[in-house]
């Protein structure tokens, strides 16, 4: 087997993983919303789910090669596919050289975050540590007009979280791996803020000081490009739901 052909093979593996893990940890939408990442040596080709597949249906070979438009490369695959719902992909992956992999949810957190006028707070460790780095998008409706790619990508900017307003959330990674950890973050920040808001007491904000430190020591740190967790979540994959990497 080819390196290139290895390669793909390996990304494959971990994009039908990171579907699994958003089923297994609730942050799926039926058969909506998408994961994309772009092949090996390919600049204008990546992988996509199957339109009608569940996420915890999903395969290494199950996994559709389509262009920035969001077509199909075969023929047979075109009707497995939705279109409309690469717009926000092809956006990043086309303006973005690191942006190997993206991913977007429609999460009851997610989209509760993006309804509230601050957005994202610093309320917690996890979420001080994406202090001064997430982007907003502000709704346009559904995602359809291709129009809206270049707005999408001038808010994004080199960031790698995006909040979009009325609608969900959006990450981005140099691996699947640091996409999933992203998003796996950015979740459970907004899962903390709409726990929080809950409470019935005063919410107590960190310092911009103390919040911005904290971010400089994730940052320094490394947690979202470690091998670590991706590792163990493959782990517990390989023992629930080994079929993804078939």
């Amino acid at each position: 087997m080819c390196d290139d052909a290895s390669q793909e093979w390996e990304i494959r593996c971990d994009l039908a993983a990171a579907y699994r893990l958003l089923a297994h940890f609730g942050m799926d939408d039926l058969i909506s919303t998408h994961l994309s990442a772009r092949l090996p040596g390919k600049a204008d080709r990546f992988l996509l789910n199957p339109y009608g597949m569940m996420f915890d249906e999903i395969t290494a070979s199950s996994l559709v090669v389509v262009d920035p438009a969001g077509h199909a490369m075969k023929t047979e695959d075109e009707a497995k596919i939705n279109n409309a719902g690469f717009t926000i992909h092809s956006a990043v992956h086309m303006a973005r050289d690191d942006a190997h992999c993206v991913m977007h949810t429609h999460t009851v957190a997610g989209m509760a975050v993006a309804a509230q006028e601050d957005g994202l707070l610093p309320l917690n460790q996890k979420s001080m540590c994406f202090y001064g780095n997430v982007a907003y998008h502000s709704y346009e409706g559904v995602a359809l007009d291709l129009g809206e790619r270049e707005r999408l990508v001038r808010d994004l900017g080199q960031k790698d979280v995006m909040i979009l307003k009325h609608h969900g959330l959006l990450t981005v990674g140099r691996t699947v791996s640091e996409a999933f950890l992203n998003m796996f973050l950015l979740e459970q920040s907004c899962r903390i803020q709409i726990a929080a808001t809950q409470g019935g007491q005063k919410i107590v904000l960190p310092s911009d000081k103390i919040a911005s430190h904290t971010a400089e020591q994730f940052q320094r740190e490394g947690y979202n490009r470690s091998p670590r967790p991706w590792t163990a979540l493959k782990r517990r994959l390989d023992c629930i739901s080994p079929e993804y990497a078939t």
